[in-house]
């Protein structure tokens, strides 16, 4: 695929999307979301994670990780450990991938506070790279899922007293990974968020995460540009909904906190893609409503109410 830009130069606000036609009469079209993303980039701290005897680009993974034990959280106490997982191309931005995967307002005050006094936030990046013809190259695929699981374990054998259940979360492709991720290691993770993507896993491999009461939040929006919510996921639904440990959130829009339908254009319209911009927003309406019932609370609330 040809490599996009996603910086805010690129960024075009205004442009009338394709579902447009489809808006109730009372909708109206939101731009911007109801956070402010780059304030917590610095408190991530950038590491690299040398993978002995394999050969690029699976030989090293830059990573990002937030300590709250730097921010004043109790150092005799266990905190989870939330793992992001980034959208295609958005490697290329280094440092502000953290927040494209979703994850740096999980290092804020508020949401710290929320998830009960704490959380590690682990940004892993793929080696992402343009290739001659300004192709992607080396995102996200199969042969990373061994690579991600390395830097978790070396992230939770540096604090072995102060990380506890783990949480993996992540949209578009980051959303196929954190599926591919659970069904590979069924048994090691709490939580999961795989938005924005239609890789639901084979029927043998919900059956194991449900054995194991691996807890799923999966959302996907029925308008995703990028043709997400199709036939192949839609199929499944009864299979889905069967399970008490997957909660489906399939809404007709996405919105932002303004509770305006969501339009982020960068070179293409992708608002109902990124739900990952709903989540790092607490999946939390500015007037304190929650965007679905089933998480009252939130993305945060969420959390904490999974910790063991």
């Amino acid at each position: 695929m040809k490599v996009m830009e996603f910086s805010e130069e690129t960024k075009v606000d205004f442009v009338r999307p394709d579902w447009a036609d489809f808006m109730g009469e009372d909708d109206f079209i939101s731009y911007m979301p109801s956070y402010t993303g780059g304030l917590y980039l610095d408190w991530f701290e950038e590491k690299l994670y040398k993978n002995e005897g394999q050969n690029a680009p699976y030989d090293t993974m830059t990573y990002y990780l937030f300590n709250p034990l730097t921010k004043g959280a109790d150092p005799a106490k266990k905190y989870p450990l939330l793992i992001f997982l980034h959208g295609a191309t958005n490697a290329l931005d280094g440092r502000i991938c953290i927040g494209h995967s979703g994850g740096e307002m999980f290092a804020s005050p508020e949401y710290q506070k929320k998830m009960g006094g704490g959380a590690f936030v682990l940004a892993p990046l793929a080696n992402e790279k343009r290739d001659k013809n300004g192709n992607l190259a080396d995102s996200w695929d199969h042969h990373y899922i061994p690579l991600i699981k390395k830097v978790i374990d070396q992230t939770i054998s540096e604090y072995p007293e102060n990380i506890s259940d783990i949480f993996i979360l992540g949209g578009s492709s980051g959303g196929y990974m954190t599926w591919e991720m659970i069904r590979t290691y069924p048994d090691f993770f709490t939580g999961a968020m795989p938005a924005s993507t239609d890789n639901v896993p084979p029927s043998e491999s919900l059956k194991e995460l449900h054995k194991n009461q691996v807890n799923i939040f999966f959302p996907v929006a029925r308008h995703d540009e990028f043709g997400c919510f199709s036939e192949k996921l839609t199929s499944r639904m009864d299979e889905l909904n069967s399970y008490d440990n997957i909660t489906c959130f399939f809404p007709e829009w996405i919105r932002n906190g303004d509770k305006g339908i969501a339009s982020l254009f960068f070179g293409i319209e992708m608002g109902q893609h990124c739900i990952i911009t709903q989540m790092q927003a607490d999946l939390i309406y500015e007037d304190g409503t929650p965007y679905c019932e089933a998480l009252p609370e939130g993305v945060t609330g969420w959390i904490k109410s999974l910790l063991k």
